[in-house]
């Protein structure tokens, strides 16, 4: 693409893409509700070409961007977070309902929109029936492939407005366009893509739409996508040589195919548009200009002073709760930083950023502190003096300065210019920061001379925005303080609580384990159940230690004991089997070996785990299901020795929830009354390097094995995979029910 002429390239500096306002009140509406997913979102998003140019250059900023580009707006969107989206839509909103407004067309955007939303959705339609593998990219190029002219039309104003009075048909506007500007629409767009680092062949989607076709055939796959898209968009039917074009382009696609894909596109458009309350355009007759930003005519008259100023004051008052809502429940000051940035370019096209603080230590600006700037500003502190920068005069007299409208004879200071280089500018602007009557810090923007023309009459809205921007800072800041002070004196206070609840449970815990050795003494010798309060002492050892965690009271930890498993499953059978499986008429099938199957696990660990899977079997099952629980050794896992322990059902089966909550551990909700077992089984095998897999249908039963280390931890068989035993043994009981 050649170079833009200055003459445009200095009018698009303050060029604005506009956004329907329907498609911005649901959007808040969106945002605001806990229940949308992201891809809602997204859905949404894409449907405006305004939001998206917004979202993609936020997500695509220095500040947010990691790694390669970001091209697909849900991904944009996870990158920015729901409170910054509703910062973008906030003040677009904001913007154009309050910004100030010279005389002017009044312009119809409903066919721009419309059409716009047809292309993209031809688009998505072509790249899924092709198999091009980037079919959201199709759909945000198609999108955006007449943006170029909203960019000259908000940028330009009148004259572009009258070109666009003239001009038949989309088809002729090019030709109109270069003639009288030295450029097109499609050339804006595609600088306009280029300035967001994107890849170039997303580009060429835009640049190469209005191409002629036996040009296209050459192109890459995605330019022939929106081409195609653009073309078919204005057809009734498929004419001959569209079809022609199609066939020698994407040699699968026949006519039937593309009149199938339009009429669905069109469908898909027609319920966007009416879902966010724009009615689709009627049939226009053959000939009419269709797709273009329609000029009504009638020009709108100035404001009286009177009435501007109202408007304005509005206009400052309704920027300010937003943004003050949002910033005061971000959660780090890089978030409020960019809420910030965000702000500035939406209501002022200041795309370059920098902040220095006010450090009340001793007095100086700098920005050591504020992440996502360049080195010049981290390595600034700057004394509050006037003539050592602009910066330090808007703190000082709490005014806007600029260097462009400096009149002095005096040569700006090298720090000035090193502040202007850094954020791209040929000039500097200063904002000063303020809050309650004190300073706050200062906003630096980098601007060209033309775009501080067009800002200069904002210079009290630019004012305001420096306050705005400092109180809402210090706010946030004091928020934060309390929010901290509050956490440390709740976890003080339940800290204390736990430790109190600990002591008041551990009492009877001690007054149980010494009746516990009482009654054992009195048992005669060889009494079976001697083992059983052997089991049952040894349990509520294991609760005392659980409870002496909750107050983060060290204990001696779990030594590296081998702990037999198959010993250690018949205890919990002991205590468990009747009030878990017996009492409510579940079977218990058991395959435990007789010989020893050491393993190096933490035992109550492993206890934890088996107790938490046998509570949800028992909830799970009914009367006349089964359970049933074996072990197998020497199985190899990654060249090292397991036991293998298998516990089967044939219950109901496992919610995908479920089986998630053991291989991803969650924190437990609030109002949760199931489900935190598996979680909590899933937490434990993680911490003691125990491998789970699970397998589950519904009205299939359920299998989950736990892979548990052998005890000898060289027990590795280097070199070959070694032989898997699938020995299986009766119980030593002789039960098998």
């Amino acid at each position: 693409m050649h170079s833009l002429p200055e003459s445009i390239r200095h009018a698009m500096q303050s060029g604005r893409v506009p956004s329907p306002p329907q498609v911005l009140l649901r959007l808040l509406q969106l945002v605001d509700d806990d229940c949308t997913t992201m891809t809602e979102l997204a859905r949404l998003v894409e449907q405006d070409p305004g939001l998206c140019t917004r979202v993609l250059t936020a997500a695509n900023s220095p500040a947010v961007r990691r790694g390669k580009e970001l091209q697909n707006i849900e991904s944009c969107l996870m990158a920015l977070g729901t409170r910054l989206v509703r910062s973008i839509a906030t003040c677009l909103s904001v913007r154009s309902l309050f910004e100030e407004r010279g005389p002017g067309p009044e312009v119809d955007l409903a066919d721009f929109w419309t059409h716009s939303l047809l292309v993209a959705e031809i688009s998505r339609g072509l790249a899924v029936a092709v198999r091009f593998a980037r079919a959201d990219e199709a759909y945000l190029a198609g999108l955006l492939h007449d943006v170029g002219e909203l960019i000259m039309l908000s940028a330009l104003g009148e004259a572009y407005a009258q070109l666009l009075s003239g001009c038949s048909g989309e088809s002729s506007l090019p030709a109109m366009e270069v003639e009288l500007l030295g450029t097109h629409h499609g050339e804006i767009g595609t600088w306009l893509v280029d300035q967001w680092h994107l890849d170039s062949s997303f580009a060429d989607g835009i640049l190469f739409h209005h191409q002629p076709a036996e040009r296209i055939v050459g192109a890459t796959r995605l330019a022939q996508i929106v081409w195609l898209a653009h073309v078919l968009a204005d057809c009734d039917g498929i004419p001959d040589a569209v079809g022609e074009h199609a066939r020698l382009m994407f040699d699968d696609l026949d006519d039937s195919q593309l009149a199938a894909l339009c009429a669905q596109a069109t469908q898909r458009m027609s319920m966007v548009a009416d879902a966010i309350g724009m009615s689709a355009p009627a049939a226009r007759e053959r000939g009419a200009a269709g797709g273009l930003p329609r000029v009504l005519g009638n020009t709108k008259r100035p404001m009286a002073d009177a009435q501007t100023e109202i408007v304005s004051l509005i206009g400052n008052k309704a920027l300010l709760q937003p943004l003050q809502d949002d910033i005061l429940g971000l959660d780090t000051d890089a978030e409020v930083f960019l809420a910030l940035r965000e702000a500035a370019r939406i209501l002022f096209d200041l795309s370059h950023l920098a902040f220095l603080l006010h450090d009340t230590a001793d007095g100086r600006l700098n920005g050591q502190n504020v992440s996502g700037q360049a080195a010049v500003f981290r390595q600034t502190s700057l004394v509050c003096e006037p003539h050592r920068s602009l910066a330090a005069a808007a703190a000082v007299s709490n005014q806007v300065r600029c260097s462009h409208a400096d009149r002095s004879p005096a040569p700006a200071s090298l720090l000035d210019v090193q502040f202007a280089r850094a954020l791209h500018g040929s000039g500097l602007l200063c904002i000063p920061m303020t809050a309650q009557g004190g300073t706050t810090g200062v906003i630096l923007a980098g601007l060209s001379r033309d775009q501080y023309a067009a800002l200069a009459r904002r210079l009290p809205c630019l004012l305001n925005f420096g306050r705005i921007a400092g109180g809402s800072l210090e706010n946030w800041r004091r928020a934060r303080h309390v929010r901290a002070q509050t956490e440390e004196e709740t976890a003080a206070r339940f800290l204390q609580q736990t430790r109190r609840m600990v002591h008041e449970a551990g009492n009877p815990l001690t007054i149980i384990k010494g009746y516990l050795r009482i009654l054992d003494g009195k048992l005669p010798p060889g009494a079976e159940v001697h083992r059983e309060l052997g089991v049952l002492t040894e349990e509520i050892e294991r609760v005392s230690r659980i409870v002496r965690r909750m107050s983060d009271i060290r204990t001696v930890p779990a030594g590296d004991a081998a702990v037999d498993i198959g010993d250690l499953l018949r205890e919990l059978l002991l205590l468990y089997r009747q009030p878990l499986f017996d009492a409510r008429g579940i079977t218990v099938q058991t395959a435990l070996p007789a010989q020893s199957m050491n393993i190096g696990c933490d035992r109550d660990s492993v206890k934890q785990i088996v107790l938490n899977v046998w509570k949800n079997a028992s909830e799970a099952l009914v009367s006349g299901q089964g359970i049933r629980i074996s072990l197998t050794s020497d199985v190899l896992h990654q060249g090292r020795r397991h036991v293998e322990l298998r516990i089967e059902d044939n219950g109901p089966g496992m919610s995908e929830a479920a089986m998630e909550a053991i291989h991803r551990p969650r924190a437990a909700r609030l109002g949760e009354p199931r489900g935190i077992g598996l979680s909590i089984v899933g937490a434990l095998a993680q911490r003691q390097g125990i491998a789970v897999t699970c397998r589950s249908q519904p009205g299939s039963g359920t299998v989950i094995s736990f892979l548990l280390p052998s005890a000898d931890r060289s027990d590795t068989v280097p070199g070959q995979p070694g032989k898997l035993t699938q020995e299986k043994h009766a119980s030593p009981d002789g039960r098998q029910e």
